[in-house]
């Protein structure tokens, strides 16, 4: 029976496509390059119920097959996804480069250009740490049980009920995928094992009956109509049992090996420290960065551009008249400031996201005067849930899902308001929101005639390049800080924020900068907090290069700016040159910098 299903699934595959407004293609037969990358994605989309789950085209349909399921995380199975990703890319060359142009072309270059990506990361078998204080199964799969599985009705309860199940499998599989890790000298460095200790130990504290997995639940079950009080008492304790027979004991095994592991770390934060470490920081810079700049071109660019923005800053802060004994004193006069703080209670979180809202509603007011496609799906502005705000971001985006039933959500960390105060709002809101990536993921998935790959912006350098872009525009095109020259130092202060992190990333990863010498330094150059500093440093430990992505992107595109209006004079616009960046979707920067090159050739 095995052909049935997976004539099945390619029919299931052949609908997602529709429902998304792609083209429609054939499972055995594809024709063309735009069907063959549509088959293969789905392909590999397959296999992991909880990224169809995210995509949100199938799920609580007759269609859904998937979402009472989790991955597989075992070793056999990334072997597998692997073979099947060495034949993807292979079957790609059947229909390209030869013989296309246009938007063909330009679908058959970005996919060789992810697939050949994918398999640079994906043959580093030994590259990072698995588990950890910021991600990885015991961090990702809870606020994916919570936040993204859809609870709609009794069917749905159901699977949740089963995807709880499964947890306790991943649980297990990820314990043995550490122990192997171990095995081949991958082991974190001291501080990330003791800070995932504390997470892992947090999460589990309250038992099952306190469980977010089990106390989320709740809500939700109050506001289905086919699920009466009883019903709903006995989802609860299946939830609980669940929690407490599969996951509770999947955290206790993944925490003892932890401890087992802590008396072998070492202290070095470098990926330098791990076999082949200076590869694996290559693949992931040009992951990132999708470009071929070496760490030292990135080092360099980096503090060309802290010493740029700290002058910037410095005349605002004269201005303003806010002094101070050293650069990151004077920040720090304005970031203890109360009166620029929201009451760090229940009500003044409220206030905070109240005013966000208001801010994006004038965005949103003159939005139409700088872009052409303004996206249809909502956005909504949440806070970082609870359990996971310990080790998140101060702010990050979750798209909307493809078929509407999940809106664009802008998640801002709300542990301590403090941490933001509201002369730093107005840019967060920019950089998740809009015009940030609000704008650029939603548009993205309103883009036809390309198969879905080029609809799910998988280049972080692009993605994030827009974002502090958007930041960039907000100040010198759309005039947003024209009578708050705070506003305009908070949004100084986020560009200083990246530019540092080209510096530190470099700095730990290719120059064997300490922990210590890294946050000293970060800490000079954005005034921010010891505690916020050390925690993002150790999140470029364990994501070595993603922290690259930003500046280089942002620093991309304001160089195709300029290259566009040099080339077209006063025949320039803005809103048309942002909807050549937008509507071809998220690519590698090399790859759109040619294809701007072309667009301003064709105006």
């Amino acid at each position: 029976m095995k052909w049935l299903k997976r004539v099945v699934i390619g029919l299931v595959a052949t609908l997602i496509v529709a429902s998304a407004g792609a083209s429609m293609w054939f499972w055995f037969t594809p024709v063309g390059v735009n069907n063959y990358i549509n088959k293969v994605t789905f392909q590999l989309a397959i296999d992991s119920p909880e990224l169809l789950t995210y995509l949100g085209a199938i799920d609580n349909t007759p269609l859904d097959f998937h979402s009472g399921k989790l991955a597989d995380y075992t070793r056999e199975e990334e072997e597998r996804s692997i073979a099947k990703l060495r034949d993807a890319r292979a079957g790609l060359d059947a229909y390209g480069p030869e013989g296309l142009i246009g938007q063909e072309l330009l679908t058959w270059k970005i996919a060789a250009w992810f697939f050949d990506d994918l398999l640079r990361q994906a043959e580093l078998r030994y590259s990072g740490y698995r588990v950890n204080q910021i991600s990885g199964v015991t961090v990702n799969m809870p606020q994916f049980l919570t936040d993204t599985h859809v609870i709609k009705n009794e069917k749905s309860v159901r699977r949740y009920l089963s995807r709880l199940r499964e947890f306790g499998r991943v649980l297990r599989e990820t314990h043995a995928r550490v122990i192997d890790d171990r095995a081949n000298g991958v082991i974190p460095p001291d501080f990330v094992i003791e800070k995932a200790l504390v997470g892992m130990n947090k999460f589990i504290a309250g038992g099952a009956d306190n469980s977010p997995l089990v106390t989320t639940l709740k809500p939700k079950l109050d506001e289905l109509e086919d699920v009466d009080e009883a019903a709903a008492a006995a989802f609860i304790n299946d939830a609980t049992q669940l929690v407490s027979s599969e996951v509770i004991p999947g955290y206790k095994a993944i925490i003892s090996l932890f401890e087992s592991m802590l008396p072998e770390a070492t202290h070095d934060a470098g990926i330098w420290r791990l076999p082949h470490g200076e590869a694996i920081y290559a693949a992931n810079l040009r992951s990132n960065t999708t470009t071929q700049y070496s760490p030292e071109e990135i080092h360099a660019t980096g503090l060309a551009e802290v010493d740029r923005i700290e002058g910037e800053m410095l005349d605002i802060l004269d201005s303003q008249g806010v002094m101070g004994d050293s650069f990151a004193q004077r920040i720090r006069v304005l970031m203890d400031d109360p009166a620029h703080q929201f009451p760090n209670t229940d009500e003044g979180r409220a206030e905070m996201i109240a005013y966000l809202e208001a801010f994006d509603q004038k965005v949103m007011a003159i939005a139409a005067d700088y872009f052409v496609t303004i996206p249809p799906q909502p956005l909504e502005i949440v806070r970082v849930p609870e359990y996971s705000q310990d080790s998140s971001p101060g702010g990050y985006y979750s798209g909307p899902a493809l078929d509407g039933s999940r809106p664009g959500r802008f998640y801002i960390n709300q542990k301590d308001t403090a941490d933001n105060p509201r002369w730093t709002l107005p840019t967060l809101m920019i950089h998740e929101g809009s015009p940030g990536h609000h704008f650029q993921i939603s548009t993205s998935q309103l883009i036809e005639g390309v198969p879905l790959l080029r609809r799910l912006s998988p280049f972080n350098a692009f993605s994030e390049g827009w974002a502090l872009y958007s930041e960039r525009i907000a100040k010198t095109d759309m005039g947003l800080y024209e009578d708050d020259p705070l506003g305009d130092l908070g949004r100084l202060q986020a560009e200083m924020f990246r530019a540092v992190r080209l510096v530190v990333d470099t700095g730990m990863h290719a120059k064997r900068w300490s922990r210590e010498q890294a946050i000293e330094y970060m800490t000079a150059k954005t005034g921010m907090t010891n505690e916020e500093v050390t925690r993002e440093i150790e999140r470029y430990v364990v994501w070595p290069g993603q922290a690259t992505a930003y500046k280089t992107g942002q620093l991309a595109l304001l160089e195709m700016r300029k290259d566009t209006e040099d080339a077209l004079g006063e025949r320039f616009s803005l809103k048309d040159f942002h909807e050549a960046v937008l509507m071809n979707g998220a690519m590698p920067l090399d790859i759109l910098k040619e294809t701007m090159a072309d667009w301003a050739t064709s105006q």
